[in-house]
């Protein structure tokens, strides 16, 4: 992983943090925790927030006749302030999603002093010109959503890198991603790019106050992944993570359900 490569942006931000101790990780830099620093959200409702996550995982893995072992949780991070991430790694969180490379670059570096840094998946729409940074930043790549993007990551990449391929299962106009139609071939022709490791598909659903409504969209995808044996599908956010899971999840992309409501 990379994040040593970001000592010196974290250097630069030193005077406006503050330095204190966490069990078992050393000295972590980061702003104090207040009540404030996310809206709806207390330091002490994290840990239960994540068991009640967790609880909601096995039992949908349950119904599906799976273990919660082939679910990977990424808690997304967008706007949450570093020592909410923190607690959420104390808590047992391995995983982190973020959506903007900008925002990353401050979070990863602050949190990199951990003796076990946590792994870092990009799940946000990735502009080209963003990708090298991308690559110092990130350890999964899950919104690949063109055959240029995905050369412009190869050409970048000094590591083989995993990703996935975002798929527009529901073909809204609003989201990117392949549609279903040209997963196959786009794949062919990423496969053949160097440091390019494709895992799996990725999708976001359309959102519905009912889940079950879009249970036809994360079968498709599933039924995509089958065809071209692959391993992973990230599918299933706060709304509706668990009808994902019934439908083959092996990632699940949850925020709200663990940090609260937040702005952005």
């Amino acid at each position: 992983m990379l994040h040593e490569r970001l000592s010196s942006r974290v250097a630069v931000r030193l005077l406006a943090e503050h330095l204190y101790f966490g069990p078992n990780h050393g000295i972590l830099v980061s702003s104090m925790p207040t009540d404030s620093a996310t809206p709806g959200i207390r330091v002490m409702d994290i840990a239960d927030n994540i068991r009640d996550v967790e609880k909601r995982i096995a039992k949908a893995a349950e119904r599906a006749g799976r273990s919660p072992a082939e679910i990977t949780l990424v808690a997304v991070t967008k706007t949450v302030e570093p020592w909410l991430i923190r607690k959420a790694f104390e808590e047992g969180i391995s995983h982190f999603g973020e959506n903007r490379v900008q925002e990353a670059e401050g979070k990863i570096g602050l949190l990199s002093t951990f003796q076990s840094p946590p792994t870092w998946h990009m799940v946000g729409h990735l502009q080209t010109n963003k990708a090298r940074a991308a690559l110092e930043l990130f350890d999964v790549i899950q919104s690949v959503a063109s055959v240029r993007l995905a050369e412009i990551i190869s050409r970048h990449a000094r590591r083989d890198t995993p990703i996935l391929l975002q798929v527009n299962v529901s073909e809204e106009a609003s989201k990117f991603g392949f549609p279903p139609a040209e997963v196959a071939a786009s794949a062919e022709q990423i496969a053949c790019l160097p440091h390019l490791e494709i895992k799996g598909l990725m999708t976001i659903a359309p959102f519905t106050p009912d889940p079950e409504e879009v249970r036809p969209v994360f079968r498709q995808l599933r039924l995509l992944r089958d065809s071209l044996g692959l391993e992973h599908l990230s599918m299933g956010m706060t709304e509706d993570f668990e009808v994902a899971i019934e439908e083959g999840a092996t990632m699940v992309r949850i925020g709200r359900a663990i940090f609260g409501e937040r702005e952005g």
